[in-house]
């Protein structure tokens, strides 16, 4: 049971918020909270009832917000209340009376009007550049309030990470943001590149880690399955590992292989290597490519649980979508892909490639689903392309060559996303970026509160909010302050004001494959470090536009 910090509120205030506790109190079961909302639905939610008292807690206040319906990000049943902010952070907690307090002591009072009222989301795995892009309207729309970048080991270089923290902090995002540090940047920082792992390399590479790290970095990102990660062995992964532990960080991995023959297989290497370094582990995007067996999800998260009974800490984040997005490099042999030469092996090998990469994509579901985000055939499939230009499919991918566009992969199982998006110990993120053709970096938390929540019942209210903040920020180290300064992820006296306000019936997210970049709507008030950064009615949204500076986001550095 979370309660409010003893050194903020008096003893008559703690005694004050107890009746809100007791009636909160529930346990997660299946991804629903005993004891909170019936109607997931939003309007007809039912909440703890708790009498109205004038908080103990000396003004004066920036923002009082009352008559909400508050989760608070623990999972615990929602109760009806409010919060009182002061100087970017929350102070209040609980049953709120706004006629107690004073109009002189009160900047804002704002009546919630029966919505839900919960922690700013936390984007656990989130891509963009808040150097041109800080506004980051694509977030706000969803109630994102933090995303976390240098995912799938790419970030700043360990040398240039503080520099990138600064410049982003002076320019003003208008989200909170937070890295991880790339291991595969850091790898070709070393001197390693793309070759093989030697002790000298991976002193060389640990070090780095340290760097970045102590620069700020909340952790390590893995991309085994690109380029500058696939050279990793064992040794390597424990080392850098070792850093990350020592730091009290985690380590993020897009796993070696997600195909449904290799999942089990890459996921037992990242379990290894938490049980050999001793830090925390965190599976990327979990899913299956080209699978369907449920039984093969049970086992994986199975895999996860049994790693968790042994103490090695395990989770994951999830897109509700069943469409990947990447690089094409992904269909491409490996000899033909950095640090090949491209256009020598084309010409020496051009018959064996075009054979590997017709035989790939037949393989994921055929040239129909693979659909193109950038590039000349942006928009078109690969089918369509190879229609256009008169060309055998695979032709078309031999000219662009591995680095030639990115694209949207429709390959996976929706019975399978939903079994691990609803598992215990996995939460929410988008993979997506203001720029990227997916609709999950617009839509992806929209759409876990459509879908998941209002019309599926698929988890309350309150296990959703938990999986989009608090669960995520007791993950990452956001949610303590001695790791981060600022706590994140609840709505708790001495945590930063981000919170965002909601009816779950009116959210909606807009976009999908053909306009990938249409904002969500639905979120009534979105703030940031206790600035409204995002508000309006549905279909009348208010917020920055995308080059905006001069935002409340703050850096979120580890210390």
């Amino acid at each position: 049971m979370h309660r409010p910090a003893s050194h903020l509120l008096n003893r008559a205030s703690l005694l004050l918020l107890l009746p809100v506790f007791a009636a909160g109190c529930g346990t997660e079961t299946d991804g629903r909270a005993s004891g909170g909302s019936g109607d997931a639905g939003g309007g007809a939610m039912a909440g703890a009832a708790v009498p109205a008292a004038p908080p103990l807690v000396p003004g004066p206040w920036e923002l009082a917000i009352h008559n909400a319906r508050v989760v608070d990000g623990s999972g615990d049943a929602l109760f009806t209340g409010g919060v009182l902010v002061h100087e970017g952070r929350i102070v209040y907690v609980g049953p709120l009376d706004p006629d107690t307090l004073g109009a002189d002591m009160v900047g804002e009072s704002m009546d919630a009007g029966g919505r839900v009222l919960a922690p700013g989301f936390i984007d656990a795995h989130a891509h963009g550049d808040p150097l041109q892009t800080p506004g980051f309207p694509s977030f706000l729309a969803q109630g994102i309030t933090t995303v976390l970048m240098g995912q799938d080991g790419g970030s700043p270089r360990a040398s240039a990470l503080a520099g990138v923290m600064s410049e982003t902090e002076a320019l003003g995002p208008w989200t909170n943001v937070g890295w991880l540090a790339g291991h595969g940047t850091l790898r070709m920082e070393s001197g390693m590149g793309y070759a093989a792992s030697t002790p000298e390399g991976r002193e060389r590479l640990a070090g780095l880690v340290a760097q970045a790290m102590d620069a700020g970095a909340l952790g390590l990102s893995l991309g085994l399955e690109y380029d500058a990660g696939l050279p990793a062995d064992a040794e390597e992964l424990a080392r850098v590992g070792e850093e990350v532990a020592a730091r009290n960080g985690i380590i993020a991995s897009h796993m070696r292989n997600e195909d449904a023959d290799k999942v089990e297989a890459s996921l037992a290497e990242l379990i290894e290597q938490g049980r050999r370094s001793g830090a925390r582990v965190h599976a990327s995007h979990l899913k299956v490519v080209l699978g369907d067996d449920p039984a093969l999800a049970d086992r994986m998260l199975a895999q996860m649980e049994a790693a968790r009974a042994e103490g090695i800490e395990v989770s994951a984040d999830v897109y509700p979508y069943t469409a990947s997005f990447t690089g094409i490099a992904i269909l491409f042999p490996d000899w033909a892909r950095p640090p090949a030469d491209y256009d020598a092996v084309r010409n020496a090998r051009r018959v064996e490639l075009a054979d590997h990469l017709r035989a790939r994509v037949a393989g994921r579901n055929g040239p129909e689903a693979t659909l193109f985000g950038t590039g000349p055939y942006a928009g078109m499939t690969l089918a369509e392309a190879a229609e256009a230009e008169g060309l055998p499919y695979e032709e078309i991918l031999v000219r662009l060559g591995p680095g030639g566009a990115r694209a949207a992969y429709f390959v996976m199982d929706d019975g399978m996303m939903v079994r691990f998006l609803t598992a215990d110990h996995t939460v929410v993120s988008t993979d997506g970026s203001p720029v990227m053709g997916h609709p999950r970096g617009y839509g992806a938390f929209s759409l876990v509160i459509r879908r998941f929540v209002v019309e599926e019942e698929l988890l309350s209210i309150e296990a959703a909010v938990r999986k989009m903040s608090g669960l995520t920020a007791d993950l990452f180290g956001l949610s303590d302050a001695e790791r981060v300064g600022t706590p994140r992820g609840y709505l708790r006296p001495g945590f930063a004001a981000d919170m965002v306000l909601f009816h779950p019936a009116e959210v909606v997210d807009m976009a999908d494959f053909e306009e990938p970049h249409q904002l969500a709507r639905g979120m009534h008030r979105v703030w940031v470090n206790g600035v409204e950064a995002w508000g309006g009615e549905a279909g009348a949204e208010r917020g920055p536009a995308p080059e905006a500076e001069g935002g409340p986001g703050q850096v979120v550095r580890r210390r």
